[in-house]
């Protein structure tokens, strides 16, 4: 019978250097592979006669993925760029093979190299990846005096970079783009944001980017409570106190998953993931317009991967994610509302939901006496213009309930 357990799976980081800068175990786990996968560029740098086979990355991705599962046991080398587990190949495929049966062999990652040429603390700069990524990704790392290494996705992206900085106010940012790192064709340039105008530019290039904000603009700070007029909406939005209460209620955590059940503009879904990068949600809302706005919402504030399910509480829970938390701003007085979310929160998740009207109350008052929970009555006064003097105009009070799933 086959051991499964040998590390039959090598993922071997190739430089701009090529083969020639690999190090003799890197070699030797290529040598002894009976198949090679990898992208074009990379095959093209073995020996023309090479008579092994050879596969490239296909479209969609998950083929590739369910090949190599295919072949579990067989010899394969897969030639990578840089770290494989710096928003490689290395980082998909380890969810499905265990680390067990992988060699991983690294080269320097971009963004190393990048530190190395600027003088930056990799450990004090912001990284991410545009590759097969939204560009608007960006928008939820820009903030004064931040400085960001960005994985490009080709030639263009220099260019949309620029154009979203310089529209959020920060056109006189200092942009880097570094081309073919640690190769004889490397070659850095720079700019500002607004003044960007290179268009001869490597296909493989790493962008560096020194955020300076222009006088007077507002910075949108990662923790919950952003201002009113930050989102786009028909007056279907928590509003910033009730807001920050309500995320801090919930209390996301790092890879945790919320549904927003009637999210209204996505106010709560969006700041839900700004809190934390690798934080998800689903905004769950009925009325077109408003689907619009959370699209609209959701590119501008950054979170553009934030995933809008059309659709009426609760028949469109059904079969959704196991949610990690639950907030329901609207429709609390839907029948079987309740029942459904409840059921599909896992153990020790939190359920979350605010009332307005004395009928949600009833609602909630009903779901208290179910599974226990707490009030909170939040209670805001703002200042505003009464003739020439200031007065204090009181918004709807919400009630706030919690409530923890037991595991049982």
């Amino acid at each position: 019978m086959e051991n499964k357990t040998l590390k039959w799976l090598s993922i071997i980081g190739i430089g701009e250097d090529g083969l020639q800068g690999l190090s003799a175990i890197a070699r030797s786990l290529i040598a002894q592979a009976e198949v090679i996968i990898g992208g074009d560029r990379h095959l093209a740098m073995l020996p023309s006669d090479d008579q092994r086979e050879k596969i490239p990355w296909a479209s969609p991705f998950s083929a590739s993925v369910a090949e190599i599962i295919r072949r579990r046991g067989q010899p394969i080398s897969i030639l990578a760029s840089g770290d494989p587990m710096c928003y490689g190949v290395g980082v998909t495929l380890t969810r499905y093979i265990p680390i067990s049966e992988i060699t991983i062999i690294p080269a320097p990652s971009a963004f190393s190299l990048a530190c190395a040429r600027l003088g930056w603390s990799l450990t004090e700069v912001d990284t991410l990846s545009l590759c097969g990524r939204p560009s608007n990704l960006l928008q939820s790392y820009i903030y004064p005096k931040a400085k960001l290494l960005i994985l490009s996705e080709g030639k263009e992206t220099p260019k949309i970079v620029a154009e979203i900085l310089t529209s959020r106010g920060y056109g006189d940012s200092k942009i880097i783009v570094l081309e073919r790192m640690n190769g004889i064709h490397e070659r850095i340039i720079e700019s500002t944001a607004a003044s960007w105008s290179e268009t001869n530019i490597a296909a493989l290039n790493t962008i560096a980017v020194d955020c300076i904000a222009d006088v007077g603009v507002l910075s949108l700070p990662r923790l919950p409570g952003l201002a009113d007029n930050a989102y786009h909406h028909d007056g279907q939005l928590t509003k910033r106190e009730v807001r920050a209460i309500t995320l801090s209620t919930l209390a996301p955590m790092p890879g945790e998953l919320l549904w927003d059940v009637g999210a209204g503009c996505g106010s709560i879904s969006i700041e839900w993931m700004r809190s934390h990068l690798r934080c998800q949600a689903l905004a769950i809302e009925q009325n077109p317009s408003r689907l619009q706005y959370i699209a609209d919402n959701a590119a501008a504030l950054g979170t553009p991967n934030l995933q809008i399910i059309p659709g009426k509480s609760p028949s469109t829970l059904k079969d959704l994610p196991t949610p990690d938390a639950i907030f329901i701003g609207g429709g609390v007085t839907a029948a079987g509302l309740f029942d459904i979310c409840w059921q599909a929160l896992r153990p020790s998740g939190r359920l979350v939901a605010n009332a307005v009207t004395i009928e949600a109350e009833q609602a909630l008052f009903q779901w208290h006496e179910k599974v226990g929970g707490s009030f909170t009555r939040i209670a805001i006064q703002r200042a505003e213009p009464i003739g020439k003097f200031l007065g204090w105009r009181a918004m709807a009070p919400v009630t706030q309930w919690i409530a923890i799933k037991g595991n049982s």
